[in-house]
């Protein structure tokens, strides 16, 4: 794959590290909790673009003509859409390059840097604002690049190669679904984190279940048992009513069995690199897939074993370790209503009468949400 810079469009000052280009992840703008602190967005080295508006100016839903909204792909009502520039690029904060804070643009945040004053970054050669910071709580930490205040140069193209999914299944970097989630310090002394489930999981499983009612055509939908039934069951059986021959949506991709030729919907990996979307051969592609990220896929189709009791004496090679189960939530498994909501307005089937009423009204389903 190819590696670029991204230099000032003003002066040509560098920017940027080398980076590589991966998918956008689908919790790039996920607002998660209240007062948690998020990691970083971006792994170090990778950039991703993101193709829609971002950023102020923003527009209330009534200030927008309806064909406009359409042919900007939004088939339901939304609280604003922006007027950014679309190709807004994302990239971790340890990989920004001469460039300094714009102190009188760092405004209307809680405990860090929020962006909803517009570039809060600008080069430091020249002065031109050029990205935007994003740091506070409840937040992914990123960089946005402005597209149009940066170009990208090319630096080296003989950068990592694009992996198969035979090597992705094989390199098996799996997103867990829980995760310890720190939270900012108060003065009781108690502990300043918790178990949660992954606000990644959530959001994997809010665009999913965007999915999943678009190809369940207003009827009962079944999952498998197991981890897959925990994350989606109870949302299905919340939104959808119950009745006999319910489709099915099972899972399939990279090293699972050829998946049913009479699954209605397949359950599948998309590539951390490129946002491809497996696909199977065969009679199999006539089901709707639903999009995961690779590495919560991978969790759901290969959960990994555990031994019940633990072993002494010193471990020989092929055994399975006994470690102890890392903390579980102590609550039900909720999507993320934002994730959700971007998605599913996004497809044309929500404009039906049944799935605006979902999108209008969150209340009755806050148990899932």
């Amino acid at each position: 794959m190819s590696v670029f810079e991204f230099e000032c469009a003003r002066c040509g000052a560098v920017l940027t590290a080398p980076l590589s280009q991966v998918a956008l992840p689908v919790h790039a703008h996920q607002i998660y909790g209240n007062g948690t602190q998020l990691p970083v967005l971006m792994e170090p080295g990778t950039f991703a673009v993101d193709p829609e508006p971002w950023g102020p100016p923003w527009r209330m839903w009534e200030d927008i003509d309806p064909d406009e909204a359409t042919a900007r792909g939004i088939h339901a009502p939304v609280h604003a859409l922006s007027d950014g520039a679309p190709g807004t690029i994302a990239i971790a904060p340890g990989d920004t390059r001469g460039t300094v804070l714009i102190p009188e643009n760092g405004s209307g945040a809680c405990c860090g840097l929020g962006g909803g004053d517009g570039p809060n970054m600008a080069c430091e050669a020249c002065g031109l604002p050029v990205a935007t910071r994003v740091d506070d709580c409840s937040q992914w930490q990123v960089v946005w690049l402005a597209p149009n205040a940066v170009r990208r140069r090319l630096v080296d193209n003989t950068g990592a190669a694009l992996r198969s999914w035979a090597e992705l299944l094989a390199a098996g970097r799996s997103t867990p679904p829980f995760a310890s989630i720190p939270r900012w310090g108060d003065r009781s002394g108690g502990p300043h984190h918790h178990w949660a489930w992954s606000p990644q999981w959530e959001a994997a499983a809010g665009r999913a279940l965007a999915h999943l009612l678009v190809a369940s055509r207003g009827g009962p939908v079944t999952v498998p048992y197991g981890m897959v039934e925990e994350v989606f069951q109870r949302a299905l059986d919340t939104l959808l009513p119950t009745g006999p021959a319910p489709r099915r949506a099972v899972l399939a991709g990279p090293g699972l069995p050829v998946p049913d030729a009479h699954a209605d919907m397949l359950i599948v990996p998309t590539h951390p690199q490129t946002a491809e979307v497996w696909a199977p051969d065969g009679t199999a592609t006539s089901a709707y897939l639903v999009p995961m990220p690779f590495g919560v896929w991978l969790c759901l189709a290969f959960p990994a074993p555990h031994l019940p009791i633990p072993a002494s004496g010193v471990m020989p090679a092929g055994v399975l370790r006994d470690d102890p189960p890392l903390p579980r939530a102590h609550h039900r498994f909720r999507a993320d209503w934002r994730v959700f909501q971007h998605t599913l307005v996004r497809l044309p089937a929500a404009g039906d009468p049944w799935l605006r009423k979902i999108l209008e009204d969150r209340t009755p389903h806050s148990c899932v949400f």
